[in-house]
This record gives C-alpha cells, sequence and structure tokens, in this order.
C-alpha cells in the first residue's frame, strides 16, 4: 500500500441520508501523547477523556485502543459493549502503523477508518464550532509525516527550512469547513524541535521547525521542559521583547525559513531564575515571534479562503494572549477556538469524522462549556467518602455555606458534573478562592499547586458583569478561558489574585445556562462582596493530570493545603488531627510484577539491576502495567502497609541507591504511586 493510501480522503456526505431515530454508536480516539477517546450517539456527545485522568500520569500516550483505559470508561459510562459501535475511528500522527490498531472482536461489523493529525484537529474544532462554513486554521508543534499524508493534502503542501533538519511533518494547515467536508487549501511541513535530546553545553537551545517548535525550544531553555509552553506565556509578561523576531524565523515566498541565530546565543544551561532577565525576554521574544507569524497565517487564510467565520486548533491555540490579538485584530464575525485544542481534542474530531461516514451530520450548535467526563452520582461519591480515611462529611453545599468558607479565606477543591477534556478548568474540577486578598495567590502557588508564583490564575466571572469589571473586547465572552481581557484600571486593585503583571485576566464567563451550579456560586459570592468573580485553576498538583474521580478528590485534598472538597450534596474536611499523609502506611496494591531485562544476546545476572519492573494496576475501568523506575524499587519494597510514611522514610535515608531524600520528595512519590492505582494508603 503506497504510504498516501494509508488515510481516507474526507468527502461530504448527505446529511439527510439517516434519521435520527438510526442513531449509531461512534467511537473515535486520538493517539498521540495527551491521548483520548470520543464517544458518540448520533450527534450527541456522550463522553470524552484523556487517558492522564485515569493513569494518573501526565501526558499519557495512547497508542492501542484494546490498552486504553479510556476506552473503557467511555463505553462504561454509556453502558454498550464494543458490538454496539458501528464506527471506530483512529487519529494517528501519520507513519506509525495502525495494523490491527482496533482491536475488535472478531466478526465485529462496524466500519473501522483512520484519519491523519492535522485533519482531526479540524474535523473536532469545526464540528463544535456551530459554522455551517469557516475557514479552519491549524497551529501545533508537529502533526504527521507528509509522505503519509492523503496525496491532496500532499499536493498542496509547502516545505519549510529547518536547520539542521529536512524532516517532513505538518506544522500548519489550512482548511475550508461546508456542512460536513473539510479539504485542505494549503500545509506547511517542517519539524518541531529535531535534536531535543541532543543539547549540548556549547548549544543549550535547540534549533525548531515550527512555530509550536519554537515556542518549545524556548521553554526547554528557560525551565528545562519543552513541554512547559504555559509558563513561557505567563512569564512573558515580565520581559521585554529584546530578540528580533528574524532571529526566529521569516517568511520568504509564503514559505517559513526558520533561523538558529537565537540558538547561537550565549544562554548556558542554567535555568529560570538563574539569569532571570534575559530568560524573562526571551520568553517576551517568543511570544512576540509567535504573535507575528499567526498574524501571517491568519492573512493567509483569508486569502485563500475570505470567510467571515474562523476555527482555529492545535497547542499553539491554547496561548490566551494571541488568540486575543487574532480576535480583536482581524476582521472576523466570529473566531472558534476548540476548548481542548491540543491533541485531546482529535478524538473528537476522529468521532465526527466517523459519524459524517456513517451519512449523518453534526449539530449547528457552538458548544460554549467543556464538560464531558462521566457524572458521579452522590452514591459513587459517598463510597469514596467512605472508603479514604481521615476525612469528615460536613454541611450541605448550598452557595451560601461555600461562600462563607471563601470569605474566610479557604481555598477549596471544586467537583461538579463531567470532567473537561481539556486543559482548563471551567468549573467541573476546579480549585476556588476569594480573589480579593493579595496573598490568595502565593498561598496557591507556592502551599496548594507547589508551583512558580509568577504563574497566573484566572479570574471566574459572571457573564453578565464582564463588561463591568473589563475592557470590553470584540465578541466579549470567554467561556473555555481561551483569551485574555485586560482589566479596567478603576477595578483591578480589587482583586489583585487574578490581575496578571500586563494587566490582564485569563478569565472564564460563566453563563447561567452552560454552568447553573458556578453561576449560582458566583451569584451568591457577589451578593455577599460585591464582587462577581472568583478565582479558578485546575483541581490537580503541579506535573499531574487534573483529577478525575471522587477519589482523587479526596486524597488531593489530604495531599495539599486544600481546605476543604464541595461536591454537590456535602462539603468534605480533614479531620481536625490530622497532619500528614505520611503518618498513614503505604500499602501496595499491585498482586503481580513483570521484570523487563535487557539481554544484549546474552543472560546476564548483572544486568538486573538495569531493568525495568511493570507492575498490573487495577483500576476502575480496567488493569494497566506501570512501569516503575529502579530508584523507586526500595519504597515498593518498604511498602508493606506496616510502616508509616515517617517509618519508610528513616529507612530510605540510610538506602545505598538513594541519597539526599526527604520528606517533599516521599509525598510527591506517594502521591503518584497512588494516583497511578499502585498504592493505598490506610491509617
Amino acid at each position: 500500500m503506497a504510504p498516501q493510501e494509508r488515510f481516507i480522503v474526507l468527502t461530504a456526505r448527505n446529511s439527510s441520508a439517516k434519521s435520527s431515530q438510526d442513531a449509531p454508536w461512534v467511537l473515535g480516539y486520538s493517539a498521540s501523547h495527551n491521548g483520548a477517546v470520543c464517544l458518540l450517539h448520533g450527534a450527541n456527545l456522550v463522553c470524552a477523556v484523556q487517558e492522564e485522568r485515569l493513569t494518573g500520569v501526565k501526558r499519557q500516550r495512547l497508542r492501542r485502543l484494546d490498552e486504553s483505559l479510556a476506552f473503557k470508561y467511555c463505553l462504561d459510562t454509556a453502558g454498550i459493549a464494543v458490538d454496539d459501535l458501528s464506527a471506530i475511528v483512529g487519529c494517528y500522527f501519520s507513519g506509525e502503523s495502525t495494523a490491527g490498531s482496533a482491536v475488535v472482536p472478531q466478526g465485529w461489523r462496524g466500519q473501522f477508518h483512520t484519519i491523519s493529525h492535522h485533519l482531526g484537529h479540524a474535523v473536532g474544532a469545526f464540528a463544535q464550532s456551530g459554522f455551517e462554513d469557516s475557514a479552519i486554521l491549524v497551529v501545533d508543534g508537529q502533526g504527521g509525516r507528509g509522505d503519509y499524508l492523503p496525496q491532496a493534502e500532499q499536493d498542496v503542501a509547502i516545505s519549510a527550512s529547518v536547520p539542521g533538519s529536512d524532516r517532513q511533518f505538518e506544522i500548519v494547515s489550512i482548511y475550508q469547513g461546508t456542512g460536513t467536508s473539510v479539504r485542505c487549501l494549503e500545509k506547511h511541513l517542517g519539524d518541531w524541535i529535531p535534536k531535543v535530546d541532543q543539547l549540548t553545553a556549547d548549544h543549550p537551545m535547540q534549533a525548531f521547525g515550527s512555530l509550536g517548535g519554537m515556542y518549545s525550544a524556548a521553554a526547554h531553555q528557560i525551565f528545562g521542559d519543552a513541554n512547559d509552553a504555559g509558563k513561557v506565556m505567563g512569564l512573558a509578561a515580565l520581559g521585554k521583547p529584546s530578540i528580533g523576531v528574524d532571529e526566529f524565523f521569516s517568511v520568504v515566498d509564503g514559505r517559513f525559513v526558520f533561523s538558529d541565530k537565537v540558538c547561537q546565543r550565549a544562554w548556558g544551561t542554567e535555568r529560570w531564575p538563574a539569569n532571570k532577565q534575559a530568560l524573562q525576554d526571551l520568553a517576551c521574544s517568543v511570544q512576540q515571534a509567535l504573535e507575528v507569524g499567526l498574524f501571517k497565517l491568519v492573512d493567509r487564510t483569508v486569502e485563500l479562503l475570505p470567510s467571515r467565520q474562523l476555527c482555529f486548533a492545535g497547542g499553539v491555540a491554547l496561548n490566551c494572549v494571541a488568540n486575543e490579538r487574532i480576535i480583536n485584530e482581524r476582521d472576523f464575525d466570529s473566531v472558534f477556538i476548540m476548548p481542548a485544542a491540543e491533541d485531546s481534542g482529535p478524538a473528537i474530531g476522529a468521532a465526527f469524522y466517523g459519524l459524517w461516514q456513517l451519512g449523518f451530520d453534526h449539530r449547528r450548535e457552538e458548544v460554549r462549556h467543556d464538560s464531558m467526563g462521566r457524572i458521579y452520582t452522590s452514591q459513587a461519591i459517598d463510597a469514596a467518602i467512605e472508603a479514604v480515611p481521615c476525612i469528615v462529611r460536613g454541611e450541605g453545599a448550598a452557595p451560601e455555606a461555600v461562600v462563607d468558607r471563601l470569605v474566610d479565606g479557604q481555598i477549596l477543591g471544586w467537583f461538579r458534573g463531567g470532567s473537561e477534556l481539556g486543559p482548563r478548568a471551567l468549573g467541573q474540577r476546579s480549585m476556588l478562592a476569594d480573589p480579593r486578598p493579595a496573598g490568595a495567590k502565593d498561598r496557591l502557588n507556592l502551599r496548594v499547586k507547589h508551583r512558580e508564583a509568577f504563574r497566573p490564575f484566572a479570574p471566574t466571572i459572571l457573564e453578565e458583569r464582564v463588561g463591568d469589571w473589563f475592557e470590553l473586547p470584540k465578541q466579549a465572552t470567554s467561556p473555555t478561558m481561551l483569551r485574555a481581557f485586560r482589566f479596567r484600571p478603576e477595578r483591578a486593585g480589587e482583586v489583585p489574585a487574578v490581575v496578571h503583571y500586563d494587566g490582564t485576566g485569563r478569565l472564564q464567563t460563566v453563563a447561567r445556562s452552560a454552568n447553573p451550579a458556578l453561576h449560582a456560586l458566583l451569584t451568591a459570592f457577589e451578593a455577599k462582596t460585591g464582587v462577581p468573580i472568583l478565582v479558578n485553576t485546575s483541581f490537580n498538583v503541579m506535573g499531574e493530570p487534573i483529577v478525575e474521580t471522587p477519589e482523587d478528590a479526596l486524597w488531593c485534598l489530604l495531599f495539599t493545603d486544600l481546605d476543604a472538597v464541595v461536591f454537590e450534596h456535602c462539603i468534605v474536611s480533614r479531620e481536625q488531627a490530622f497532619e500528614s499523609v505520611m503518618n498513614l502506611r503505604p500499602r501496595l496494591r499491585s498482586t503481580e510484577t513483570r521484570l523487563q531485562v535487557p539481554l544484549a544476546g546474552s543472560f546476564n545476572l548483572d544486568r538486573m539491576a538495569q531493568g525495568q519492573v511493570d507492575l498490573k494496576a487495577t483500576t476502575p475501568w480496567g488493569d494497566r502495567q506501570v512501569p516503575v523506575a529502579q530508584a523507586l524499587w526500595p519504597v515498593l519494597e518498604l511498602a508493606d502497609g506496616s510502616r508509616s510514611g515517617y517509618q519508610m522514610l528513616e529507612s530510605l535515608a540510610r538506602h545505598p541507591m538513594l541519597s539526599g531524600i526527604d520528606e517533599r520528595w516521599l509525598l510527591a512519590i506517594l502521591r503518584q504511586l497512588r494516583r497511578a492505582h499502585v498504592i493505598t494508603l490506610q491509617r
């Protein structure tokens, strides 16, 4: 089979060919980091979830559907079996093997398709936009290999110039969406960070070959992690644009020419906050370069297709500052930015693609709220409360009772409805606080979130009060926290915890119809304080996925300085005598291990120490293998339920494999092992 034949070219379907009474079950998945699964029943999105929320591993990659917990989660939520599915569609980085990837039962008669990465982004955004027709712009770090794309997309591809690389992957795609058809008008091919694993002291900042790669290269230089692009956006407000755009890229005859001039500067190998001003200026400069590049792409999109509507997706579409400029400085009637703009979003695109292939249409309604996970019943929440130690169930969760706690300075976990698919917490899995005390931001950052103090928190505001607090731009709503409005100068001082250094807020506007519970809480808070705004941040600790289950929420309460968790029917706090999770006794849950040892052609006992242990973890959605690094084996050995965390720490401090460990280190390890279903903790 020729490479270009591995993916199906999308064509228009007759949306009236089937009636809603024949609604099929269609499942789509994104085989990527931030892997995810989405289930449709006709045009109704039943549920969608990221793999990471279930495994507890940040940016969990999904490779095979049969190994996916998210797959089982979606089927279980709907109460159906694989045989009930009419179609399964996988969205892959083209070039990866897809043979047998669905692993459906023998004799299953449904359709199985694969689509390429950028097409998944494009279909997902268009199907959720509510537009009948639209231009669609996809910009990310890297998609699929150019030579594995459909021939129609290869025919409109333009190759970027990338220092040190001749690899060709999707980096930009411009599509036209009409009805149930998405057609590629232009595609740019380049590379992400070709040698990210080969950095040297002489060249600590690696060259890049995409706008997303440019931002990731800066993130790696500043923070030591190419995945920390969100931090760069926040840090940019503290710097100056001291580096010219031409040191990052130029556009010649419509083609991106990426430069490594910025990489040749004497950056050194120290990360922020060392070399603070230079790295803050790098953040500001790369933000400026990104905005310039995006403006060129938006203008090119309008040139190819002068539509009044624009859909925007891909990881770069998470940049709130750039999004705001596009909406306000370019002449569109409406811009729709997909809430799950990153690599969980193509699961939605894959599902809608399958629906179209069966002859069904999607709804012409804009998605204004990201709440796609399963809804946990009060019985399930009560069972979690019974199972987790050291907590106390308190009063009912009436808005006025919650407001009293917030005004008293408490930081609350807010667990309502189905979890968000995308990376923004929008009032289903949030931490909430009073925005009026300036110290609330520091307490959240340092004692609960365990992250850098410069990072901003989002103001969540009643939609009908936005004009009283912000300078109103075009499209004066931001329901999915993907925009940045400027505070009115006379009001910013009233809510210091949510005003960023540049005077903006990465806000979420809350409509009563979209989230009645959060709207009621904001209304009650305004009635008591005169302020219709709350601090809203994701319900997790830095480096871990957002919580999914009631158990996850309650354990986050015990592991952090959170004051309580608010469920729909009750508020849960720690026992008054509770001091630390370190007083609990960790116990290994796994009953099966698998040791993988590199043999190099012969068996050698000395290589046993180089092996990797996989533990079988039993989750509510099935079993999975959890790889455990060699450095953690001593922790697992001691986790037999007979020792407290403090007693384990005493033993570990004397272990020859470990040195310099402390209570904070062990707490983080125990937290991660519990979230991965490897251990439990008991009194």
